[in-house]
């Protein structure tokens, strides 16, 4: 096991030592057979092999249900080789791919079946699939049925324009309908939850001596936090009837990239208390910058919603200690450095995206240290929280009978993000984070107990599979 395998082989049998926990996990044909003390030396079956990484910390591997790997039709700007690679060297042993950004978006059966094809042998972790939620199925049932029972794990809707062409915005009655055939399906609706609203110019400004397109300020007026609240508010409409005893009980709806700690955030945790069938993400990037830092003209900033101040930013970090937020995602949205504008610098017209898979785990642990993260917690938010909105039962935690899906990590161990670290994305120079000194390490990622990444290597077979709902 030293040497990562070229080939994948789930019935390799191997013991790992479960640290901050003095246990060992035995696993077996690619899943954890058992979990014993340390001091205990009878174990179920005739290991190949005990695996020690000292002080390292051994956790279950992360799940990002947010990620835009492109691929189909755009993988110029990531692709699925790229974009798992990196995942593996990031702890990550399980995505979800977004419906958009890819070409053609996921809306349909067909277009899920181009995407499961694409994937095909070229994933190096698991991968599932949103679902597009468009106007052009919203109301077509078979056509939505269609899609959930070819293994989407759920739908995507956006509420404001997506700038993807073949991805057009829905509108709360698109929603209703989404939900009603979710309920029968018992999966999630995601929403991109801003609504333009209150400003005659919304996606621009003029560009005179107060709104300079290089400077972040200005983007920041073109997406208040007041465009999160009037979608949220509208979205809580529907939400309600998501209670139990409500017409659409067994739907769940799901607020992502979630900026806004005010006004947002309170309406969503009054709906909580209401008894919603509602979770909120937030990603990295807000829990790590903040408005007042970026630069002018540094576009790898740019996303939407935006990042926004300090003292949101301290809220967010409150908001998640304290559990009213339910988990993390990356939003990794890459494209082709030429379309982020970096030397031209313009806020207004730069491609929005955070560039990010590679980093989220040190990235959290690195920013968390001060508010007194602990492993349990990151556990929880980068783990068993999204394996249950990806409704993946057999992931998300290291328990008897899940897969051996496993990082292995140092807390420790610091590092800068530089030319001569190893990234693995396409474009490593549109990542804000680049630049950065991180805590964290990753030093190898198990995907169904093949060692698909090991200390700047990574396996020569890309043994991730395509993951389908039942």
């Amino acid at each position: 096991m030293e040497a990562l395998s070229p080939a994948c082989d789930t019935r390799f049998i191997f013991g790992l030592l479960l640290r901050p926990k003095p246990f060992r996990v035995e696993v077996k044909n690619g899943k954890i057979v058992s979990i014993v003390k340390e001091e205990e030396r009878l174990w179920s079956s005739k290991l190949g092999q005990v695996i020690d990484y000292g002080d390292a910390v051994v956790m279950p591997g992360l799940i990002d249900v947010h990620a835009h790997l492109d691929d189909p039709g755009r993988t110029e700007w990531e692709g699925f080789p790229s974009g798992t690679k990196a995942a593996a060297a990031g702890g990550i042993t399980t995505l979800v791919d977004m419906p958009l950004n890819s070409f053609p978006s996921t809306v349909s059966r067909d277009t899920l079946k181009l995407k499961i094809k694409s994937a095909e042998n070229r994933i190096h972790v698991d991968v599932g699939f949103w679902g597009g939620l468009v106007p052009e199925n919203a109301f077509n049932h078979s056509a939505l049925e269609d899609l959930l029972n070819a293994g989407a794990l759920g739908l995507k809707s956006f509420m404001c324009p997506s700038g993807i062409d073949d991805f057009p915005m829905t509108n709360i009655s698109h929603i209703k309908e989404g939900l009603s055939i979710l309920a029968k399906f018992r999966r999630p609706l995601l929403v991109h939850s801003e609504i333009q609203k209150d400003l005659e110019s919304p996606l621009g400004l003029e560009e005179d001596g107060a709104n300079d397109p290089r400077s972040y300020s200005t983007y920041l007026k073109t997406r208040p936090p007041s465009m999160e609240e009037a979608a949220i508010r509208e979205l809580l409409t529907v939400s309600k009837d998501t209670r139990i005893g409500g017409p659409l009980v067994g739907a769940h709806l799901h607020i992502v990239h979630l900026s806004d700690s005010s006004s947002s955030l309170n309406l969503i945790k009054e709906a909580k208390r209401g008894g919603d069938s509602l979770t909120v993400e937030t990603c990295p990037h807000y829990l790590a910058f903040s408005a007042e830092e970026i630069k002018d003209g540094d576009t790898r900033f740019k996303c939407a919603p935006p990042i926004r101040d300090a003292v949101n930013r301290e809220k967010l970090w409150e908001a998640v200690m304290e559990g009213h937020i339910d988990m993390l995602s990356s939003d990794h949205s890459p494209t082709e450095p030429k379309l982020k504008l970096l030397e031209e610098g313009n806020f207004l017209k730069a491609w929005g995206g955070i560039s990010s898979l590679q980093f989220v785990l040190p990235v959290t642990w690195s920013y968390g240290r001060k508010y007194g993260v602990t492993l349990e917690q990151l556990a929880l938010w980068w783990s068993e929280r999204p394996a249950k909105l990806a409704g993946q039962e057999l992931k998300g935690s290291i328990a008897v009978g899940n897969y051996a899906d496993i990082v292995v990590w140092e807390p420790e161990v610091e590092f800068n993000l530089n030319d001569e670290y190893p990234v693995y994305l396409k474009h490593p120079g549109i990542s804000a984070y680049m630049g950065s000194k991180l805590y964290g390490r990753v030093s190898a990622t198990f995907v169904r107990g093949n060692l698909v990444y090991k200390e700047k290597n990574h396996a020569t077979a890309a043994c991730g599979v395509p993951i389908l709902a039942i």
